[in-house]
């Protein structure tokens, strides 16, 4: 059986990136917990976390991207979460729910002009 490659459903290419990221779930009164990022692309990216979460979950997130004077706060939803060390770590993908216009291109053009893309690729 052949396995399952997640480039086939990649519309975005991904770059390695460590931007920080604090992030808390959305309608949640909880304090933000801050994180970084493994990789990035236009359409979402891969973080550690310390808990586990459920596909779907939304995320209210804010982030200092090196290219933007600005933060970005943007949701973004849960695509899947994985325990990497036991009860510590965890990486979950998340996909950009409504990150649009001028900080999607400018997201775009930096994975595509500065960041090594994934060996995978």
């Amino acid at each position: 059986m052949k396995e399952h490659d997640d480039r086939d459903r990649r519309k975005y290419r991904r770059g390695d990136a460590n931007i920080v990221v604090s992030y808390h779930i959305q309608k949640e009164d909880a304090n933000y917990d801050l994180t970084q990022t493994k990789n990035v692309s236009q359409g979402g990216m891969l973080l550690t976390t310390n808990r586990k979460f459920e596909k779907g979950t939304r995320l209210d997130m804010t982030m200092q991207f090196p290219f933007f004077d600005d933060k970005i706060r943007v949701v973004a939803e849960v695509v899947g979460s994985k325990e990497v060390l036991k009860d510590l770590i965890y990486e979950t993908r998340l996909r950009f729910y409504d990150l649009k216009g001028q900080w999607s291109k400018k997201l775009d053009n930096f994975v595509k002009e500065h960041l090594k893309p994934k060996s995978n690729e």
